[in-house]
C-alpha cells in the first residue's frame, strides 16, 4: 500500500494513495471530537470541512454542504453530486485553492465521526449464490438443490430496522431472545450463544420517489448516492427459532454497523464490471442483459477483508454477487414502494467460492463444526470482547486503489 502523507499537511500524499483526490468519500464529523456536526470529505488522514470551504469560496452548493447530515446533499440529485465532486477535486488539487482549503482541514485523529446520514428505511438482501448455497447445504443437506426455487428469479430480501443502524466503532451489545435447539422440549430465554457477522456492502439512496413509481434498472445511478461497508450482525440461534414463517426479526434488528464514510458512485467507475452469467431467464424489470444496459455494467469489483481480533479470517470478493444493486433497487420498488432520502439497503452476505472467502462465521465454522484457530483461541461464533473489523478497496483510475474505509464493532456482554 502507498505510504501515508506527512502528519503536517493533507497535500503531501504519496501518488495513488487510496484516500487520494480520486476517492474523496463523504462523512460527518465534529472538530475536536465534540460540538457542531459538519459534512466532511476525507483526504488521506485528514478531513476537509466541506461546508466551510464552500462558503468561503462562494460555491452555490454551500447550503447542502453546511449541514449536520449528508441527507440534503443526497436529495439534491446526480447533477449536484457531480458538480460538488468536481469542485471538491479542484479545491484539493489546484494550487489556486490550496491556501484557502488548507485552513479547513482537520487531522482525522482529532475529530469524532458520526453516522453520516439519517437512515429512513433499511432493507437487506441475500444476493450471493455462494452464500445461499452454503446455507442450503448446512440447513437442507438432503435437498436436491441447495437453492430455494425462487432464488434465481428475484433478489430475496427482508425489511430490517432503521433505528438500530450505527456507525463504525459503536459497541454491539449481545442480544437476548428466545432460543430452541432441536433437543429442547420448549424454548428458553437468554443471551445469544451463536452471535455472528455478515460481511456486506450497503447502498445509500439519495433521490426519493413517489408511491407507485418503480425505479428501472437504468435509473439506478439517478437515485443511489453511494455505498458503504456494512456488517449485518446476526444472532443465529434467535434467528433459527423465529424466522419460520415470516423471516428475520430479533435475530437481526439489534444492530447493523456501517462505515463512517460514504463512497460516491462516481469514485467507483473504474471498478464497474459485469455480474456473473445469468443461468435463468429474468423477467423484464430485472433483465440486465438487455442491449440498452450493456454500457451500464451492474457489478462492482470490491475486495473485502474481515479481521477478528486483528487476525484476517476471510477475504470475500464482491465481484461474485449474483444480484446487482441496480436489480435490488428495481425489485424493491417494482410494487410501487417509494424511496426516501436516506434509505439503506444491504447486499446480503458476500461470500466467494473458497473457504477463505466466506462472509460469515456460520459458513467459516460450517455451523460450528469446524472452529477457527486464532492466536487467542478457537472460535465458532463471537465471544464477549471480540472485535470485528471489515475493510475494502476497489480498483481506481490509472491503476490506483479506492479505499472504502472500515466498519468495526466490539461485542459487549448482554445487559
Amino acid at each position: 500500500m502507498p505510504e501515508q502523507q506527512s502528519a503536517d499537511s493533507p497535500f503531501d500524499l504519496a501518488e495513488g494513495h487510496p484516500f487520494g483526490p480520486h476517492n474523496l468519500p463523504y462523512g460527518v464529523f465534529s472538530p475536536g471530537g465534540s460540538g457542531e456536526r459538519r459534512v466532511g470529505v476525507r483526504l488521506g488522514e485528514f478531513v476537509l470541512d466541506a461546508g466551510a470551504v464552500a462558503g468561503v469560496l462562494g460555491s452555490p452548493h454551500a447550503g447542502v454542504l453546511s449541514q449536520a447530515t449528508l441527507n440534503p446533499l443526497m436529495a439534491a440529485g446526480r447533477g449536484v453530486w457531480s458538480e460538488v465532486r468536481r469542485q471538491l477535486t479542484a479545491w484539493v488539487t489546484e494550487s489556486a485553492y490550496r491556501e484557502t482549503a488548507a485552513a479547513y482541514f482537520h487531522p482525522l485523529a482529532e475529530v469524532a465521526l458520526h453516522l453520516p446520514f439519517e437512515v429512513a428505511d433499511y432493507v437487506d438482501f441475500y444476493a450471493s449464490e455462494n452464500h445461499a448455497r452454503n446455507l442450503g447445504r448446512l440447513f437442507r443437506p438432503d435437498a436436491e438443490d441447495s437453492l430455494m426455487p425462487n432464488w434465481k428469479h428475484l433478489p430475496v430480501g427482508y425489511h430490517g430496522r432503521a433505528g438500530t443502524v450505527v456507525v463504525s466503532g459503536t459497541e454491539v451489545v449481545r442480544p437476548s431472545g428466545q432460543r430452541k435447539t432441536p433437543a429442547d422440549p420448549v424454548p428458553v430465554f437468554g443471551a445469544s450463544v451463536r452471535l455472528d457477522i455478515e460481511t456486506e456492502v450497503g447502498f445509500v439512496v439519495g433521490v426519493p420517489t413517489e408511491i407507485g413509481q418503480p425505479v428501472a434498472l437504468a435509473d439506478f445511478r439517478e437515485h443511489v448516492f453511494g455505498l458503504t461497508l456494512l456488517n449485518d450482525w446476526s444472532a443465529r440461534d434467535i434467528q433459527a427459532w423465529e424466522y419460520v414463517p415470516l423471516g428475520p426479526h430479533l435475530g437481526k434488528s439489534f444492530a447493523t454497523s456501517v462505515s463512517a464514510w460514504i463512497t460516491p458512485l462516481e469514485a467507483l467507475d473504474a471498478a464497474r464490471i459485469a455480474p456473473p452469467a445469468r443461468t435463468h431467464e429474468l423477467l423484464p424489470y430485472l433483465d440486465d442483459t438487455l442491449e440498452e444496459l450493456r454500457g451500464e455494467p451492474g457489478g462492482y469489483d470490491l475486495r473485502i477483508t474481515v479481521e477478528l481480533n486483528g487476525q484476517v479470517i476471510s477475504e470475500p470478493p464482491f465481484s461474485t454477487m449474483y444480484w446487482t444493486a441496480a436489480q435490488q433497487l428495481a425489485h424493491m420498488t417494482v410494487n410501487g414502494a417509494s424511496l426516501r432520502t436516506g434509505d439503506l439497503y444491504g447486499s446480503g452476505t458476500v461470500s466467494g467460492g473458497t473457504e477463505g472467502e466466506r462472509g460469515s462465521l456460520l459458513e467459516l465454522s460450517w455451523g460450528g463444526k469446524n472452529p477457527l484457530e486464532l492466536p487467542d483461541g478457537k472460535r465458532t461464533f463471537l465471544e464477549d470482547g471480540d472485535e470485528v473489523t471489515m475493510t475494502a478497496w476497489a480498483p481506481g483510475p490509472g491503476g490506483t486503489r479506492v479505499a472504502l474505509g472500515e466498519v468495526r464493532g466490539r461485542i459487549a456482554a448482554a445487559r
